[in-house]
């Protein structure tokens, strides 16, 4: 039977807490017969996304595949990313959330990986008989599991606030199942977390948990939240909520599903319909319901028919050279 591959990515400094913390889980799954690689982004060279959708277009109009026109190292991530069948994905906090590189990353992920874009690429290329190395890359559809890990200096947790709900933009478009995932903060009352024994021991469960899924023999056994941290979402398990005086309940950022508020045994509770944890834009309801939206609603060139016109004030105002 082929090993099963677990790919490590670090956002973080080498050989710092983030580095460490990834490798520390890998190295558990590596115990546990899996294939192993690990890539620390900082060191390659990954561009920001130019915002051309040129991916998006090409995959609707049937004429791409879901490529990006920037030429850089992001085809080495991509490619380790359509290799491996589980991610653990570590970043530091930098101001509240997640570092610079890793939102570039998610921006370049973005909609040129969404499955659903790709799958109906694929599907629609197929039927009308285009060869499949011309179509987006099959790989793309394999189930795969993750789990992310964010490392914060602070001694408070709430400043890390939005690095695990954010972490979650890396995982979303190629609907990767996150099974755990876990938040180190206060690293700076030690001088490595290598000397912080609770944490390493979490990140060897973190491994241990990866391997779990992928030995899985059922998608409902692969898919649960396997994490020591449930959170009040059911679906993404994070904290963070929405409150709006729009609607009656509040809604979870990162699944986009509303729930409503209660009261259990004194404390504020949420639940969730099935029907909403079905359209978590984590899940593949949610993702087909925004890329229908797009497919559908999207406006493109020529309905203002003097555009060039109206933007002539505006080219090279203020701009200093």
């Amino acid at each position: 039977m082929e090993k099963k591959k677990v790919l490590g990515l670090s956002f973080g400094r080498k050989m710092g807490n983030t580095e460490v913390m990834v490798k520390t889980a890998l190295m558990e799954c590596e115990k546990a017969g899996c294939e192993v690689k690990f890539l620390r982004v900082d060191d390659m060279d990954i561009k920001p996304c130019t915002g051309c959708i040129s991916c998006v277009v090409g995959m609707t109009t049937g004429r791409g595949k879901g490529g990006c026109p920037v030429k850089d190292d992001f085809y080495i991530l991509d490619e380790a990313l359509m290799e491996c069948d589980a991610v653990i994905v570590g970043s530091p906090t930098y101001v509240l959330s997640p570092t610079g590189r890793f939102k570039t990353v998610c921006d370049r992920i973005g909609p040129s990986h969404d499955i659903t874009f790709r799958k109906a690429a694929y599907e629609e290329g197929l039927a009308a008989g285009k060869d499949p190395s011309q179509l987006p890359d099959k790989r793309s559809f394999k189930k795969r599991v993750g789990a992310l890990i964010s490392v914060g200096g602070a001694m408070t947790k709430n400043w890390l606030v939005f690095m695990l709900p954010t972490m979650y933009e890396f995982t979303m478009s190629m609907g990767i199942d996150v099974v755990d995932m876990h938040e180190y903060h206060g690293a700076m009352a030690h001088e490595h977390v290598l000397g912080n024994e609770p944490q390493m021991d979490r990140m060897k469960k973190m491994g241990q948990n990866i391997a779990g899924a992928l030995a899985a023999e059922t998608e409902e056994e692969r898919t649960k939240w396997r994490g020591d941290e449930e959170g009040v979402c059911p679906v993404c398990h994070c904290d963070m909520l929405t409150v709006s005086k729009d609607r009656t309940g509040v809604e979870c950022p990162v699944c986009g599903i509303e729930g409503e508020l209660g009261i259990k045994d004194g404390k504020i509770s949420v639940s969730f319909s099935e029907a909403q944890k079905k359209r978590s834009r984590l899940r593949w309801d949610g993702k087909l319901e925004h890329s229908t939206e797009i497919k559908t609603k999207a406006v493109g060139p020529g309905q203002i028919p003097n555009l060039k016109e109206w933007k002539e004030p505006y080219l090279g105002y203020a701009e200093q050279n």
